[in-house]
């Protein structure tokens, strides 16, 4: 198969996949998929392009068209065209932020089961995900109160929500933010105008003594020095991991003081 059409096949079976994540069927994603390849078509001609069964076809076409995805002309034989892609995309971004809504509200209101266990009060967390990661960083920074310690050690995690996010601390709340290179502080620096800015001494964060295959510090954020998040990326598939603990005296939280204070140089010890 020549490397065009390989390119062809996987972007249709992307779009399938994509699509079926967001809630429709096998069936009802090959249809829109086969649709948005044609400018119109019948139940015959799209079983043709999609090798859906042509009893099927009927069926998937009405599910889409109730969610505004197909449109119909009453013709004979009735012939079938899909919505335009900037207008599919609308509808189905606003289906799916209804959904997660409808989620959220559903489990707010549920009951919470109290097993009458205590709650210690030292914690320690694994998550993964950037996407995930990223929310709970902006989550920890919007919820600080005195002071957001950051040493960023991959540049691809300074991302415009994390800099947003930096930028809407109020007025009494201290940033400061740790940059691996001269560069990246000036980067920072114009991103984050109010943040006092520094090149990190932790030179395990730059890497150059650590092989290509060594795992490599994602970031490192200390919040009102009680809450910590240390993240790591993982060589081969990039994938970002991380623990998160808090609560005053938090062993974790001793170690991050130390270990960012060495890299504060001319900027005062967060633990201090």
């Amino acid at each position: 198969m020549a490397k065009s059409a390989l390119g062809h096949s996987e972007n249709i079976d992307e779009a399938i996949e994509v699509l079926q994540q967001l809630g429709l069927k096998e069936y009802e994603a090959r249809c829109f998929v086969g649709l948005s390849r044609l400018n119109t078509g019948t139940a015959k001609q799209l079983s043709e392009v999609t090798e859906v069964p042509r009893t099927r076809i009927y069926d998937a076409i009405r599910v889409l068209e109730v969610q505004g995805l197909v449109e119909t002309q009453h013709s004979s034989p009735q012939q079938f065209r899909a919505v335009s892609l900037e207008e599919a995309t609308e509808t189905l971004r606003d289906q799916y932020d209804d959904r997660v809504e409808r989620l959220h509200d559903a489990l707010t209101t549920i009951d919470i089961v109290d097993l009458d266990d205590e709650s210690p009060v030292q914690e320690v967390w694994s998550m993964s995900g950037r996407t995930a990661i990223e929310n709970r960083t902006n989550d920890l920074i919007e919820n600080a109160a005195e002071e957001v310690v950051l040493v960023v050690g991959d540049e691809s995690l300074l991302t415009d929500d994390l800099v947003t996010t930096l930028n809407g601390i109020g007025d009494g709340v201290e940033i400061i933010i740790g940059a691996l290179t001269p560069s990246l502080e000036d980067h920072v620096q114009t991103a984050v105008p109010g943040a006092t800015t520094f090149i990190s001494g932790l030179e395990w964060l730059h890497g150059e003594d650590t092989a290509e295959k060594d795992t490599a510090i994602g970031r490192l954020v200390l919040i009102d020095r009680s809450a910590f998040l240390v993240s790591s990326i993982m060589p081969e598939s990039k994938e970002e991991q991380a623990i998160f603990g808090e609560g005053f005296g938090n062993g974790l939280v001793v170690i991050a003081r130390r270990l960012m204070a060495q890299g504060l140089v001319t900027v005062r010890d967060p633990g201090q």
